[in-house]
Formats: C-alpha cells, sequence, structure tokens
C-alpha cells in the first residue's frame, strides 16, 4: 500500500493529515473523541511509524489535536474565540449590537483566479475559484464591502447558497471547520468601485481587513473586507 501512496504528488503524511481532517470535518469524530493510535494508522495506510508521527505532531501544532500521556490523542477543542481578531460572521457581530443586518449580493460566479492570488492559495496559475462580492449593511448603512475567494474543494456548494439568509462566513465555518488563519489590517483609500458601495467619497479612508483562512489542509478562503474609516473600529482583548 505505501507504494500505492507514494505514487500521489501530495506527500504521504500530509495524506494522512488530510485523512485526519476529513473525517473530523465530516462529524465522524468530534471534539472530545480519541482518534485512531499511530500504530493503528501505521497499519491502515502501510507507511512507517515516523511518517505517522509526524501527521499526528503537525495537527497537535496546528491544535487539531490534543495529545493526553498515557491516554491517546484526542480531537481538540475549537479555538476560534482565541484570535485577536475573532472569526466571527458579521451578522452575529451587528446583531450583538442590537441592530439590524441586511446584505446585498453584488457577484457571485466560478471565476479564474489571478496569478498572485493563485499563490496565496497555493495553486497552479489558471485555476478556477469561487468569487463573491457582498455589501453588509448596519440599520441600512453600508458598513463592509467582502470580496472573497473560496477554494471549491472546501466549499463546493458555495455558488447555490443564499447570501440575503446566511452569510459566506456561516456557510464556510459548517462546511470547512477552520484550522488557521492569517490576516493584517492597514488604512487604504477606497478605489471609486468599494466607494460607491460604501456610499463615500472616492478615496476616504478605509479600513481594511485581509484575511486568509486553511481549512481541510488547504487554503480555504481569501477575502478582503472594506469598512469607512469613520464608521468602523476594530477591537479585542488578550488574556
Amino acid at each position: 500500500m505505501e507504494d500505492h501512496i507514494a505514487q500521489d504528488s501530495t506527500p504521504i503524511f500530509q495524506r494522512i493529515k488530510d485523512y485526519l481532517m476529513g473525517e473530523i470535518a465530516a462529524g465522524r469524530w468530534k471534539e472530545g473523541d480519541v482518534v485512531p493510535s499511530e500504530q493503528a494508522l501505521v497499519r491502515q495506510f502501510g507507511v512507517s511509524r515516523m511518517t505517522v508521527n509526524r501527521a499526528v505532531r503537525e495537527l497537535t501544532a496546528e491544535q487539531v489535536l490534543t495529545r493526553r500521556q498515557g491516554s491517546g490523542t484526542y480531537v481538540a477543542p475549537k479555538k476560534y474565540q482565541a484570535t485577536l481578531v475573532e472569526i466571527r460572521s458579521i451578522a452575529d457581530e451587528i446583531r450583538s449590537r442590537g441592530h439590524v443586518h441586511r446584505s446585498a449580493l453584488q457577484l457571485l460566479e466560478p471565476a479564474r483566479v489571478p496569478d498572485l492570488l493563485a499563490l496565496q492559495f497555493e495553486l497552479a496559475a489558471g485555476a478556477t475559484l469561487f468569487h463573491s462580492v457582498i455589501v453588509h449593511f448596519e440599520n441600512e448603512v453600508p458598513i463592509q464591502v467582502e470580496d472573497r475567494w473560496v477554494n471549491p474543494a472546501c466549499a463546493p456548494s458555495y455558488l447555490d447558497q443564499d447570501f440575503s439568509a446566511t452569510t459566506p462566513n456561516e456557510h464556510l465555518m459548517k462546511t470547512a471547520p477552520l484550522q488557521s488563519a492569517t490576516y493584517s489590517i492597514e488604512a487604504l483609500h477606497a478605489p471609486r468601485e468599494i466607494a460607491d458601495m460604501l456610499a463615500i467619497e472616492p478615496r476616504q479612508s478605509c479600513l481594511v481587513l485581509k484575511r486568509r483562512t486553511r481549512a481541510l489542509g488547504q487554503i480555504a478562503s481569501v477575502v478582503t473586507m472594506w469598512h469607512p474609516g469613520q464608521l468602523y473600529q476594530f477591537a479585542g482583548s488578550v488574556g
């Protein structure tokens, strides 16, 4: 079986990681459940103990799994709320303030990924991704333009969603549970297209959050979120 696995271009340890994360994503293993022992995975995949150990060790470092000395390896609890910028639906954020959320879909389509974005997704140039642009309103005031690219392998039904009833964040959290995320925040002048959607003057200052999320062993989503600077702020706490 090891020869068969080796023929795949994906490293063997990564295939084992993908299998483990896929079982968790499918709900067959839930938070707190014990996962197969390293010896059981060695027998299942026909690979060396060292290869299995690397897969399990990396998933433990990524907080997907947790090890208990003398007991075994378990599915770790989710850590979303521990991030400085919480991975949270903007609809929930607005409702938590007692306000009304509404969204307006501007774009939802499959599209060939630009070369620079392909690098962020760790994909070959020319790959097809799903692309959405949505304006979010708080009490009928536009407060965010969400420009998102999504990996179809992580969310195959993304284009079928009614984004007036749910948000991309809510859908992705269900179909591709978060593994990790990186983000940056910067102040940028709004280009005309963004300014029009936010009902502000072109080149007005915006707070821009760029975030890349990983799920199921691959990059799931790259999103740029534009917020009018005079109406929005980011807040968080540590500890």
